[in-house]
């Protein structure tokens, strides 16, 4: 029978004695090891539990079957334990009549686990035996009690211990401290002494957020620039998301997965700029599938100038697969009432190249400035922020009337409705007066086609897509004419007269 290993990293060392106990004669057993914590798999703690349980296989006389390893899962608290539940499965099959475990609490710390052990124990007479508890004889009475006290006591002492710990993280939260865990990023190893490189680059991905910049991308440069999670892992798209909508990052205490209060810690950003950010990186309307993904820096944004009226995306066709813009009435077949319009199809890398350099030429005059965009209507933050606050003290105390039952469900409902749609409203809002206008940063920069472009081949060191289309966005509307068949006289295809530009800023 070929030895079950279990999925998590082993020593060497251990490899070796597993494998050597695996290769003796005597009657099958398994081995059983749990660890309550080890995130980052350093293996030191079931590497000591599974040596001292190998010293009863050699006691015993044991041969070694299959290894079982449950990382970071506490059984008290009735989660799903894999590799227990696999063992279980596989001692009813047969495979073994003996478990070798660190701790009887390291088996079970719940009875109902413990009873359905005794009862598979009973069935295939099963013996187990641990490093600190000695022989769990589970054939008499005497010893299935014993066995059912002891794991009485452990869920008392891991219950008890919970409610502890809850009372704890209450405390810390009422006087606005941070209640542990792993090091936040943006934090030192105390949770509240803000680490500014990491401060600097939460601020940075949220204005360039505000800016019309793509979550993805914003992976990507933070990637690139060196800073990875707490972990030391490079950031995937999820957990960025996560880490710039956190409460923490503006001050704001979170208690049970409830905004709680003000934090003793410095905000990193201002709690209208987060609210932005969340009401921008949650919104339904925002797409994050990898099939719908932008490549290119005009689609959806240019438009064919045959009809007047559809955009133009990007799709490869012929042998030679070379990307160009196609009116996308003309893809999906609507050709409205003039069979005479002539669809636009036009090479994407010569118009995005022809668009780009017209931007840049436009950014680089004397008087770029006049193109930031100026405020209009102030917007009142902090009455908008002063009603944010009032309408979730309003939630609150409805959620309490209804617990208390002061108001019927129906009306809650409708109180509840009412006051979190005012509430979303109230968050745009702010998202909008918090929008950092795509050009500021750009504008006045000393070398502005570096800025654009990058120095390097792959542009990476250059403005990523999202910055530039919505730069694009903002700035200028793009309609690209029909032009006629055949190459020009100058033997290309691409003609710049065809490109009509509608600057959307007054110049």
């Amino acid at each position: 029978m070929v030895l079950r290993l279990p999925a998590f990293p082993l020593s060497d060392e251990l490899r070796d004695l597993l494998r050597k106990l695996a290769e003796r004669d005597g009657p099958p057993g398994l081995m059983y090891a749990r660890i309550s914590e080890d995130r980052q798999h350093e293996g030191e703690g079931e590497d000591r539990q599974l040596k001292r349980e190998a010293e009863i296989f050699h006691r015993l006389g044991l041969r070694l079957v299959g290894v079982y390893l449950d990382n970071d899962i506490t059984a008290s608290k009735g989660k799903f334990r894999p590799d227990y539940w696999q063992m279980f499965r596989d001692l009813d099959q047969g495979c073994a009549r003996v478990v070798a475990a660190w701790h009887t609490d390291r088996l079970h710390r719940n009875v109902a686990e413990l009873l359905d052990y005794i009862k598979l124990s009973t069935r295939h007479k099963i013996d187990t035996h641990t490093v600190m508890a000695g022989h769990l004889d589970l054939s008499t009475a005497n010893g299935r009690a014993t066995a059912i006290t002891h794991a009485a006591w452990a869920a008392q002492y891991s219950e008890h211990q919970g409610e502890n710990i809850a009372a704890a993280r209450l405390q810390a939260a009422e006087n606005g401290r941070w209640q542990g865990g792993v090091r936040p990023f943006g934090f030192e190893e105390d949770g509240e002494t803000i680490r500014p490189d990491e401060a600097a680059e939460i601020e940075r991905a949220c204005d360039a957020v505000l800016a019309g910049s793509s979550l993805r991308s914003q992976v990507m440069e933070t990637n690139a620039r060196g800073f990875p999670t707490t972990f030391g892992n490079p950031w995937v798209t999820q957990s960025y998301k996560d880490m710039l909508i956190r409460p923490r990052n503006a001050g704001i205490l979170v208690h049970q997965g409830e905004e709680f209060g003000p934090a003793c810690w410095d905000a990193i950003v201002s709690e209208h700029k987060w609210r932005a950010v969340v009401a921008i990186l949650t919104s339904e309307e925002r797409k994050t599938t990898t099939n719908n993904r932008v490549r290119w820096i005009g689609s959806g944004l240019y438009i064919c100038g045959g009809c007047k009226i559809a955009e133009m995306r990007v799709s490869t066709s012929g042998a030679k697969r070379n990307p160009a813009y196609r009116c996308r009435a003309k893809e999906r077949g609507h050709h409205f009432e003039d069979p005479a319009l002539n669809h636009v199809i036009r090479d994407a890398n010569f118009l995005d190249s022809f668009v780009e350099h017209v931007i840049v030429k436009r950014l680089e005059r004397p008087d770029a400035m006049a193109l930031l965009q100026q405020p209009g209507d102030a917007v009142d933050v902090a009455a908008l922020r002063s009603e944010s606050l009032v309408v979730r003290q309003s939630l609150e105390m409805i959620d309490e009337d209804l617990d208390a039952r002061r108001i019927t469900r129906s009306r809650w409902l409708k109180r509840n409705e009412r006051m979190s749609n005012r509430l979303k409203q109230i968050e745009h809002e702010l998202a909008a007066a918090s929008a950092i206008d795509p050009l500021a940063g750009v504008v006045g920069a000393n070398d502005i086609k570096a800025l654009w472009f990058g120095k390097k081949p792959d542009r990476s060191d250059g403005l990523n897509l999202g910055r530039r289309r919505a730069i694009l966005d903002t700035l200028i509307s793009v309609t690209v004419l029909p032009t006629a068949k055949g190459r020009l006289m100058d033997g290309g295809y691409f003609e710049p007269e065809s490109v009509r530009f509608k600057w959307k800023r007054e110049e």
